[in-house]
């Protein structure tokens, strides 16, 4: 999958009430305080990851380059703390103006 958003882009972030699946959301690496990234949720709680179920308090995120990207496949999962906010538009550079998909 092509990654969702680009270097240079500026995106609008808002905290929601809630977080789902196949949101775009800005975390707090779980081993790196202070230290945030994009990433994509692929499973949240009661969803299955491999043969594991996660708990009430667990999400799954993956970026959109799996090649290239430090995400749960290598930390694990992150807690409702550590998703700080969902990206819901890019508003620069402008020809990349839209919704987040």
């Amino acid at each position: 999958m092509a990654p969702t958003l680009l270097p240079g882009d500026w995106a609008l972030v808002v905290t929601p009430r809630r977080f789902h699946r196949d949101d775009v959301v800005v975390i707090e690496h779980p081993g790196r305080p202070g230290y945030e990234m994009v990433k994509r949720i692929t499973a949240g709680p009661g969803d299955a990851v491999g043969e594991r179920t996660l708990g009430d308090d667990e999400w799954w995120v993956e970026g959109d380059f799996p090649q290239g990207s430090t995400d749960s496949r290598h930390f694990g999962t992150v807690t409702g703390q550590e998703l700080k906010a969902k990206v819901v538009a890019v508003y620069w550079p402008a020809p990349r103006r839209g919704a987040m998909r």
